[in-house]
């Protein structure tokens, strides 16, 4: 029987070593941190550890303008182990031996690999990661709500998508590095904020991924709750520049209630004020993204309603409704609608996103395009997660 021993993928290095010291994990805290910093560097783990992250088990390469777009799935156990339940709510379980289950009893985190070429012509990689398999909020536009919510993942199943990338699985130019975080894939990270904080402050451990907080964004439907939560965090140490991005994606309470349920219970006036208290330190982001549908939400009187959400007491132009609060510190983020299985909507036509950019534009409001990457592989933004794989009952969040 094997020492017990934390999983190093569910812990930051100093609270890592502190379990091992208290569970007598030989080679005591200075070989604690030696191990986990080596793990994270050099993807060797020391013999005393188990298997450490989920297998791959599938890739999907997508050609885009800035290079390979790589999907890649890892199979997970279906249920959580108790140990895996522990390190959700912070405990820091023991080591679970992941996808060892019959294969009816899994199901597949998908995580995508984006290539990106910055301004002096280098090429990096931003990793969107999956918070859940499935997700709960039923938005009608996107691929992994059409699965339902199978479960949440534990802290070290998130980092450990992090480390397959890094790791195992062969990038295309392996000389580019894994530069920025994003949490848009399958499920909605304010639903299982614990684990998504854990993995944060794993990502950004000087002995781990050592990644800058200004380089990893957590991205929700707008839970207003969630996001009230995480802007306690905001203010400790290191974490001033943390990224946030809304999924707005509708201009008014009657649009966004159809195509977002999360909105009937909070509404856009509730969303707002939440968004106008996140607090903002030099150097951070917000991001309010809007997922262009034709004939949903494309008009040019919602280009006027978007503009009036972003504005607030500023906003000049005609558009109802209006808010009383301050301009919103961020920008929006245009995404071409990406089909999901038996949508719909098609895709909106090139000339149709322009359009609409451009009298965004000139209301203002600072607004910057999406631009689409791996669609052909369901790879894109809004288009993870199998709908096959769906649950028979509904999972508590």
């Amino acid at each position: 029987m094997p020492d017990p021993h934390p999983h190093p993928l569910g812990l930051p290095a100093l609270a890592y070593a502190d379990r091992c010291v208290q569970l007598g994990v030989r080679g005591g805290r200075v070989g604690a941190l030696d191990r986990y910093a080596r793990l994270y560097r050099e993807g060797r783990p020391d013999p005393l550890l188990p298997p450490l992250c989920a297998p791959v088990t599938r890739r999907h390469a997508s050609e885009s303008g800035e290079g390979t777009v790589l999907k890649f799935t890892q199979t997970v156990r279906r249920a959580l182990t108790s140990s895996a339940v522990s390190a959700i709510d912070g405990s820091g379980g023991l080591l679970a031996v992941l996808g060892a289950a019959p294969a009816v009893d899994t199901v597949e985190i998908e995580s995508v690999l984006i290539p990106m070429i910055g301004k002096k012509r280098g090429r990096s990689y931003t990793l969107c990661v999956s918070s859940q398999v499935g997700c709960a909020m039923g938005c009608t536009f996107c691929q992994t709500a059409q699965m339902g919510l199978i479960r949440s993942l534990s802290t070290e199943e998130i980092v450990g998508q992090w480390f397959a990338a890094r790791h195992i699985i062969e990038r295309p130019d392996p000389d580019a590095e894994i530069r920025n975080i994003v949490f848009m894939g399958m499920g909605e990270p304010m639903d299982n904020l614990d684990a998504v904080m854990g993995a944060i402050e794993v990502f950004t451990d000087r002995r781990g991924p050592g990644l800058a907080m200004s380089k990893i964004t957590v991205s929700t439907v707008g839970r207003t709750d969630g996001i009230a939560r995480l802007a306690q965090r905001i203010p400790d140490p290191g974490w001033h520049r943390l990224g946030l991005a809304i999924s707005l994606n509708a201009p008014t309470d009657e649009i966004r209630s159809r195509i977002m349920p999360v909105n009937r219970a909070m509404p856009l006036a509730q969303l707002r004020a939440q968004l106008e208290a996140w607090p903002i330190f030099g150097g951070a982001h917000m991001c309010v993204e809007y997922v262009l549908i034709p004939g949903v939400n494309d008009q040019p009187e919602h280009v006027e309603q978007l503009a009036a959400f972003m504005q607030g007491s500023a906003y000049g132009g005609p558009a109802q409704p209006r808010y009383p609060g301050p301009p919103l510190q961020g920008l929006v983020n245009l995404i071409p609608y990406n089909p999901r299985d038996a949508s719909p909507w098609p895709a909106p036509t090139e000339e149709s996103v322009e359009a609409f950019m451009a009298a965004l534009s000139a209301t203002r409001v600072y607004v910057k395009r999406r631009r689409t990457k791996g669609r052909d592989q369901m790879a894109a933004c809004g288009q993870l997660g199998n709908p096959q794989t769906r649950r028979t009952r509904s999972v508590p969040v």
